[in-house]
């Protein structure tokens, strides 16, 4: 059986013949290796050091093998790793000597067999000392396969203050409209299926998670944020503090979008009519702050050790700088001006103006739809 490689790391599994599923003998993703590339790039931009980190749903453990192996080495205090697989514990054992991992990060590892929320609740201490984890940590990592809403609150419980909540989800037929119901029954919020579907669906996700945040009287704020292939992944801080509760609730209102002329907004309301006089079409309520920290997205761009993240990265980057709610389609635009869309390179020499990772043919601004197309009908003059 040929070795399965990701980076630094390598995995002695077999891979379905068809699509990965849950009931795998070991579960392990290769397309979430980009995934995994930005939570390393994430971690070795942010200043932390020495951090307890949490990965309890750790399937192959490959994530978990990789921090090993690629983080910096003052970032780890100690790492603690489950899966609720009874093959684990041997499995990943197995892997730590096919990777040549040291002794001495052999010994900031616990490994645990729980089911993952259990796992995090029961204060783990084993061969850690009381000072080293005290039932709190620094970076919990929270990648299910479907939805994470049944892991949140335990996670949320058990990150420490500053602490950072990485959270994957995969369910984004539920998030972006497919599925009306389903995303008020499970993300108490209403969707809406349009070409903004990815932004509404992330923002709807972000408010889901701070809701559940202000009940233990933490505030989480989005650190980075994004939609890629068939996944949400959001990574956001923790401040402790009423005030703060009070500020994030103060960003949750509706996003209104008129069907007719292609105007947004957002409002404390959700039934309101647009100045060309269509009723407006609403999501949410939803997260109408910002979806990245500007600094961060600089650091992990210049600390980018994976060439094939260069092009995402750089989007986020240069999507940061316009981090607005909402974005305009060029083509959207076209249909309603009857004619044929421009160049995106045409567009961006305009100021204001970015790309967005939500569409190849968005563009992320603060001007107003009236002074975009101004500017598209000055191109055609």
């Amino acid at each position: 059986m040929p070795l399965i490689h990701e980076h630094s790391i390598k995995l002695n599994i077999t891979l379905p013949r068809g699509d990965v599923h849950a009931k795998m003998e070991t579960f392990y993703n290769p397309l979430m290796v980009s995934n995994r590339n930005l939570a390393i790039l994430l971690l070795n931009s942010i200043e932390n050091t020495n951090l307890n980190i949490v990965d309890h749903l750790a399937g192959s453990g490959v994530r978990s093998l990789r921090f090993l192996k690629e983080l910096q080495p003052d970032k780890i205090n100690h790492l603690f790793i489950n899966d609720k697989n009874p093959r684990f514990k041997k499995v990943f054992k197995q892997h730590l000597t096919l990777n040549k991992i040291s002794k001495p990060l052999q010994k900031k590892i616990t490994l645990g067999n729980q089911e993952a929320s259990l796992f995090l609740l029961n204060r783990i201490n084993d061969n850690v000392k009381p000072s080293d984890f005290c039932g709190y940590a620094d970076y919990i990592e929270l990648d299910p396969f479907g939805s994470p809403n049944p892991f949140l609150s335990a996670a949320i419980a058990r990150i420490s203050r500053h602490g950072i909540l990485a959270i994957t989800a995969t369910d984004t037929a539920a998030l972006t409209g497919t599925y009306p119901k389903v995303t008020q029954r499970k993300y108490w919020s209403t969707p809406l299926k349009n070409y903004m579907m990815h932004e509404i669906g992330l923002r709807i996700l972000i408010r889901k998670i701070q809701l559940l945040g202000v009940q233990f009287d933490k505030a989480l704020t989005p650190l980075l944020s994004y939609h890629k292939d068939h996944y949400f992944r959001i990574y956001l801080q923790s401040e402790k503090g009423k005030e703060h509760c009070d500020d994030i609730l103060k960003q949750h209102q509706y996003f209104l979008s008129c069907p007719n002329c292609l105007n947004f907004k957002t409002s404390l309301y959700n039934n309101e009519t647009c100045i060309c006089q269509t009723k407006f079409q609403y999501a949410g309520p939803l997260w109408i702050g910002k979806l990245h920290n500007q600094n961060l997205i600089q650091k992990i761009s210049e600390n980018n050790t994976f060439p094939e993240e260069q092009k995402f990265v750089s989007l986020l980057k240069e999507e940061a700088s316009q981090d607005s709610i909402g974005f305009y389609d060029l083509h959207e635009i076209a249909r309603i001006l009857k004619r044929n869309p421009h160049k995106m390179e045409d567009i961006l020499k305009f100021p204001h103006i970015t790309r967005t990772h939500f569409s190849p043919t968005g563009i992320k601004t603060n001007k107003s739809l009236a002074e975009i197309i101004n500017l598209i009908k000055s191109l055609s003059s």
